[in-house]
């Protein structure tokens, strides 16, 4: 057996040094991860300006630059709030209340910095390994947002409806005490033996369990009006035995002024250092894609594991996807394009899939021997379940003594008793929910599945990390990246404001977007108070935007339905199909 993991002393960006200028929404996340990662700032802050641009060198290798624009030109794209407007981030996450609403939460920029930081590691991934690496990276934080609504605008694109209704309506529930509280359950008699503890109506809980199951992915849940109802007749002790006892879960929702008394500091991943490794060295990338050449193997699951090996593959990597017998059965979840998920689709096209049997000692050792060719594996299992499998790091290392070894988690072990690591779990339990609301509403976890997606993108920076330290040690690496990680990352500034005595949450009406005649517009943050003196009720949207320009206000039309987007002048050429037809967005970086 190989020897455990050690504490990593050297960073994969040690000795480099970088310079950042642009929105500081975004530039501030890129900063932090380069300095996490071991580069130095040139300055001793970071500038502001209309347009990102990020300056990494030092050392021996040759320098890059990364450039985040919000949009392309003439788009009316230009803030956190225009951009989510036009991708249809505000039309999903308003779905639970039934019409548009912004983030309070600077998702897109935060999303923008991650994948600029993958695109300048890629870069010096591809020089390392001697191929042919990319000078400049482009990120448009456009195309991040086309990335967070991708499963969503698949599903609105393929040949058949949803298989649950869109409806407003969800969680959280309400105590009799006044506690907000989310509800989780994967399974359906626990939830109807929760809700029968609590005397719920039977035909409620029936008819209530498909839009509660669905709404990972429909962003909304239109349960019954008697379950809120029975929730708000019993006090909190009672719920939380009523859960006890049938195997569901409940999280009584945490202020953000809670989660920062509590914040331990650690960093979105970390990265440890394995046994000293031997490896056949795969040739350098020939082609524009700096990851071709390398192989990764990804048993993972519904969004976060699988949107971090999507990435690579986009990347340039070849991904094996190891299934349980009979395959994926989130393949068949509906709507379907050409007989497979589009969901699916979003987060798995052009992976190779190979089944194995987990539970079975033979096929445990297949797997073993297929990561002696692989350079990366990835899982997101539950807690303990690869130690009992025998498929941890240490495991594979005695096969593969290189291997970058990487688990996307829910909580990465930092919260002891945490309750079940599931997207809105954790927005329950860090207070996201006042994160992404302003003031003056009721805090309330975004349906949206925000952290899945961020954990995604945080799984594949933290794996190229791995890779490059890999390239520079000679080690294998343990990665462990956490929805945890990426909720930490997107409250950042308002547990920033929580730790600096003040409000954390973002003024009454932040980033709500104003209705038209026929819509509805948004406009940017810097413009939103003027904009907001103005009456469009009566006017087109286009009318609307016209007058708001007039007057030099920046906004732009919020995108209400997503298959608008196919034909949407602001993202031109830029959404194809693929060969199931199901909606495709374009990669999120592009090279030269």
């Amino acid at each position: 057996m190989a020897p455990s993991a050690t504490k990593q002393t050297v960073g994969p960006l040690d000795t480099l040094r970088f310079d950042a200028y642009g929105p500081p929404e975004i530039t501030t996340v890129v900063a932090e991860h380069l300095r996490l990662l071991g580069a130095q700032p040139s300055e001793s802050t970071t500038r502001a300006g209309a347009a990102g641009l990020i300056e990494l060198g030092g050392g021996d290798i040759a320098p890059l630059r990364a450039h985040t624009p919000w949009a392309g030109q003439e788009t009316g794209i230009a803030d956190e709030a225009t951009v989510q407007a036009a991708t249809g981030i505000m039309a999903v996450h308003g779905r639970r209340d039934g019409a548009p609403r912004g983030l309070a939460a600077d998702y897109v920029a935060t999303a923008t910095g991650v994948l600029t930081v993958q695109g300048l590691l890629a870069g010096l991934l591809a020089q390392a390994r001697g191929g042919r690496a990319p000078a400049d990276i482009t990120t448009g934080a456009d195309r991040a947002g086309l990335l967070a609504v991708s499963q969503y605008l698949a599903a609105a694109g393929a040949e058949e409806g949803e298989a649950a209704e869109l409806a407003p309506g969800g969680p959280p529930f309400t105590s009799a005490e006044g506690v907000l509280f989310e509800l989780e359950t994967l399974d359906a008699g626990a939830w109807a033996a929760f809700w029968r503890a609590l005397d719920a109506p039977a035909e409620a809980i029936r008819a209530s369990w498909r839009p509660f199951q669905f709404r990972y992915a429909t962003a909304c849940a239109p349960i019954s009006p008697a379950l809120h109802t029975t929730a708000r007749g019993h006090s909190l002790p009672r719920i939380l035995r009523a859960a006890a006892i049938s195997g569901a879960e409940v999280c009584a929702l945490r202020t953000l002024a809670e989660r920062q008394d509590e914040h331990d500091g650690a960093p979105p991943w970390t990265l440890d250092l394995l046994a000293p490794g031997s490896r056949k060295s795969a040739p350098g990338p020939s082609t524009g894609r700096p990851l071709e050449g390398l192989r990764v193997l990804e048993a993972g699951r519904r969004i976060q594991a699988p949107l971090t090996a999507h990435l690579l593959g986009l990347l340039g990597a070849e991904v094996i996807r190891i299934e349980p017998p009979g395959g994926d059965p989130l393949r068949g979840m509906p709507p379907a394009c050409s007989g497979v998920s589009a969901r699916w689709l979003a987060l798995n096209r052009g992976k190779q899939a190979v089944e194995i049997d987990i539970k079975s000692d033979a096929e445990r050792r297949r797997l073993r021997e297929m990561a002696a060719d692989a350079d990366v594996f990835l899982h997101n299992w539950a807690p303990g379940k690869a130690a009992e499998l025998g498929l941890e790091a240490a495991d594979f290392a005695a096969v593969n003594s290189a291997l970058v070894y990487a688990y996307t988690s829910g909580w990465a072990g930092r919260l002891p008793g945490a309750p079940m690591g599931t997207d809105f779990m954790v927005q329950a339990r860090t207070g996201f929910g006042e994160a992404v609301r302003p003031q003056g509403e009721p805090p309330a976890p975004s349906l949206m599945t925000l952290l899945d997606v961020l954990g995604g993108l945080l799984g594949t920076e933290a794996v190229l990390a791995g890779l490059l330290l890999r390239e520079r040690t000679g080690h294998g690496v343990r990665v462990d990246s956490s929805l945890l990680g990426a909720a930490d990352t997107l409250t950042a500034p308002a547990l920033g404001r929580a730790a600096r005595g003040e409000h954390p949450r973002r003024p009454p009406g932040f980033r709500r977007p104003l209705p038209t005649g026929d819509g509805w517009i948004a406009p940017s943050d810097r413009c939103a108070d003027a904009a907001a003196s103005y009456d469009l009720r009566d006017r087109s949207t286009a009318d609307a935007l016209s007058l708001l320009r007039s007057h030099a206000l920046d906004a732009t039309r919020v995108t209400a339905d997503l298959s608008d987007l196919h034909h949407d002048p602001r993202f031109a050429g830029s959404i194809s199909r693929d060969a199931h037809g199901a909606p495709a967005v374009p990669d999120p970086w592009s090279f030269a």
